[in-house]
């Protein structure tokens, strides 16, 4: 594959890093945010799920806005969100919140927060859908894992630079300012969308990416034929694999950071450095799941059980290191045991985003958008959840929750049939 069909895996991960630097930023500014506005654990929670549920309940038609504007123009308006929603969060509490509640409280602190924090996973929501899509038209089958992989590691590189930027930024200048420098990486992609064409297909090497209207079904595939494609055992079986691993996913990136504050004790500074390392391991795990899996998918194993392999280990594998770091006494084995259980159960990304394209038909926004649904659904669920479990059964118990259903979700794996060839 030619060189600058790379170049927009690249634009698509720095896309993804300010996406997630946008995402993360309360998770660190939590402990003051909390004291300022004497919020507790639970309520914490709730504020981390309003954005995750409007971040499921978008993805969908997302994704779907994505098959209709294409990738280029669906990311610059996501990017202008991020960017006015991450910096009205910056005036919460000091009558520039926009007055956004949602009936939670309108005016409050904690409703506004709420209200924000919900528009700005509306404004997310296309991110990934936009991404796979793009993947889809401007890369080759034999290589979507890697780049799918190098895309999704962006989820290790901005959660890795949040921890120890927005401390140093809130010790010196407070949380606020801390949000409005993590704004800025985000209107700087969306000038850089504004600014680029997109590439040709690689299925019409002389024809742009121009994105075909709803109405209009592409001639390989008709409207009959297109939901059948989406109601297959193995994108249910998949769906559901991600609905789980999602649950797991975003109690680390939601919770770590505080849990290690507030569980296990350490200090701010401390914290912030320990909380970056799942996420420079996930810098690592993410492409190299992808790789692992083109290779595997390419090689004796075959399609099916070389696309099945990573998650099959990584999900399991995961699941059991973080039995073992909630179990453990000692606070910097703990904190190992849950960094590398991040890093494995962040490794499905690439082969999960790659299965979905194969088994998806020519709509990959949509798609993306429903398995995606899927993920942050459980995404909704755990960082409200999580808490609660944890004061009724102990952070221990919680945690095992967890971990049992990050073995499930690997287990579903067994179900799942790509269909097509893996072909460089």
């Amino acid at each position: 594959m030619s060189a600058p069909r790379w170049r927009w895996v690249g634009l698509l991960s720095a896309t993804a890093i300010a996406s997630y630097l946008a995402r993360v930023n309360i998770t660190v500014a939590g402990e003051q945010i909390m004291r300022e506005f004497a919020l507790t654990q639970p309520q914490m929670g709730r504020v981390f799920s309003a954005f995750v549920l409007g971040y499921a309940l978008a993805m969908i038609p997302g994704g779907a806005l994505a098959d209709r504007w294409g990738t280029r123009r669906v990311l610059v308006g996501a990017a202008v969100v991020w960017t006015l929603v991450t910096g009205a969060i910056a005036g919460v509490g000091l009558g520039m919140g926009l007055g956004v509640g949602l009936g939670m409280g309108l005016g409050k602190p904690l409703g506004e927060l709420l209200g924000l924090r919900f528009l700005l996973g509306v404004g997310e929501a296309p991110t990934f859908p936009a991404a796979a899509l793009g993947i889809s038209r401007w890369i080759p089958s034999a290589a979507q894992g890697r780049a799918n992989g190098l895309v999704l590691a962006a989820i290790g590189v901005g959660s890795a630079i949040a921890p120890p930027l927005i401390t140093w930024l809130m010790t010196h200048w407070g949380w606020r300012v801390a949000m409005i420098v993590t704004a800025i990486p985000a209107a700087i992609v969306g000038l850089l969308w504004h600014a680029v064409r997109e590439p040709t297909s690689t299925s019409s090497p002389n024809r742009p990416v121009v994105a075909e209207p709803l109405a209009e079904p592409y001639s390989e595939q008709s409207p009959e034929q297109y939901p059948a494609s989406l109601r297959t055992r193995s994108f249910s079986l998949l769906t559901l694999s991600y609905t789980l691993q999602g649950y797991v996913g975003y109690i680390f990136v939601f919770w770590f950071y505080l849990y290690l504050v507030q569980e296990r004790h350490f200090a701010l500074l401390e914290s912030a450095w320990l909380a970056s390392l799942p996420w420079v391991f996930s810098i690592v795990s993410i492409p190299a799941g992808g790789w692992i899996s083109d290779r595997l998918a390419a090689g004796r194993l075959g399609l099916v059980w070389g696309r099945r392999m990573v998650p099959l280990v990584s999900l399991v594998g995961g699941g059991i290191m973080l039995a073992l770091g909630a179990a453990t006494s000692n606070a910097y084995l703990a904190a190992g045991y849950l960094a590398c259980s991040t890093a494995a159960v962040l490794a499905v990304e690439g082969p999960f985003w790659a299965t979905m394209l194969s088994v998806s038909g020519r709509r990959a926004g949509t798609a993306g958008g429903i398995m995606n649904m899927g993920s942050n659904i459980g995404g909704f669920i755990s960082p409200a959840l999580t808490p609660v479990l944890a004061a009724a059964i102990g952070w221990e118990r919680a945690l095992d929750v967890a971990a049992a259903l990050a073995v499930v979700a690997g287990l579903l794996w067994l179900g799942v049939t790509p269909r097509g060839e893996a072909r460089s």
